[in-house]
């Protein structure tokens, strides 16, 4: 699913709240990497679902977020859990 950026402090807050609102889901946190201002997490759901994110820290602060991850494998695990 394509998305535009999501910009702001409120509107990421409210992007996260109704992504995770849908679905009962944990992240485990697989490998971690750092290059600077880079950072890398790959995380894992128990249920088999992968992913990561790319973060570039600035001053202690996000300055941009970008994740990855397999939308058919998510709407095949939990489309069969409704």
């Amino acid at each position: 699913m394509v998305r535009d950026p999501v910009v702001g402090r409120d509107a990421i807050r409210a992007m996260f709240a109704g992504e995770f609102a849908q679905v009962e889901m944990v992240c485990v946190p697989e490998n971690r990497f750092a290059d600077g201002e880079w950072a890398i997490l790959e995380w894992r759901d128990p249920l088999g679902l992968r992913g990561c994110g790319f973060f570039r820290v600035i001053e202690g602060r996000i300055a941009f977020q970008r994740g990855y991850w397999d939308r058919l494998s998510f709407e095949r695990l939990y489309a069969s859990s409704d």
